[in-house]
């Protein structure tokens, strides 16, 4: 179930990209739901798992190096995950820099998932909502992209979105392997992914700086998807099998 819905989600993103990628302020939308969704697992599910694990490292250095991993991934995607690909000339990403820094992106993000506890957890949920927007804009960049321009190389498309959709899926593969004693260290670099990406997103500047209330709104929306989600749903699903 794990897989099948990390795939689909993005499948299913791709899609909704391929067909409505023109609509660049539904992307958007996508983009500010997601972020409020995510950073409330981030700071519900992830971060309380991370600092009440029993090590005797700080773990806060590693969710530092979360948020500079993505920083350093952003140079390779150019922003696509805050969906910045018509901030310049899409001639400037290149397919194979976009193709590696995503994979390492999702791959990450699933290790944790191998020693989930519940199927269905807010942290996989989680995953499904930030895969939603980030395969839309990588569909409609992909395949619009194509279309608009005939001269332009052929890229290996298909390739780009099955190793996105399988990424994390084999991130979750591999995390079978580790110990599970070292969850909290691969949570924590995530938790630091999660909260870089969200806040970029939520707190990007306004036009002018005006309140863009369909924004809060949005965000709003997000955090209460995921509060009612961990409300119901039982604590310790990204704890250590015993």
């Amino acid at each position: 179930m794990t897989v099948l819905l990390l795939i689909l989600s993005v499948v299913s993103g791709v899609f909704l990209g391929k067909y409505f990628g023109k609509k660049e302020k539904l992307a958007k939308n996508l983009l500010i739901l997601s972020a409020g969704f995510l950073i409330t697992i981030c700071l519900n599910e992830v971060f309380p798992q991370v600092y009440t694990a029993e090590t005797g490292t700080s773990l806060g250095i590693f969710v530092i190096i979360g948020v500079l991993l993505q920083m350093i991934l952003e140079a390779l995607t150019k922003g696509f995950e805050h969906g910045h690909f018509h901030h310049h000339s899409e001639h400037n990403i290149l397919p194979a820099a976009l193709m590696v820094g995503l994979f390492i992106h999702a791959f990450i993000e699933g290790i944790p998932l191998a020693n989930d506890e519940h199927e269905l957890s807010p942290y996989l949920w989680g995953i499904v909502f930030h895969n939603l927007p980030i395969s839309f804009i990588l569909g409609a960049f992909l395949f619009n992209r194509k279309n608009e321009s005939r001269s332009a190389p052929s890229y290996p498309s298909l390739l780009i979105i099955a190793l996105f959709a399988l990424a994390s899926p084999m991130g979750m593969l591999l995390g079978n392997y580790f110990d599970p004693d070292l969850q909290p260290y691969f949570l924590a670099i995530v938790g630091g992914i999660f909260l870089h990406i969200s806040s970029v997103i939520i707190f990007e500047s306004n036009k002018n700086h005006n309140i863009d209330w369909l924004k809060i709104g949005l965000v709003i929306l997000g955090v209460s998807l995921a509060l009612v989600m961990h409300l119901f749903h039982d604590h310790g699903h990204l704890g250590h099998h015993h």
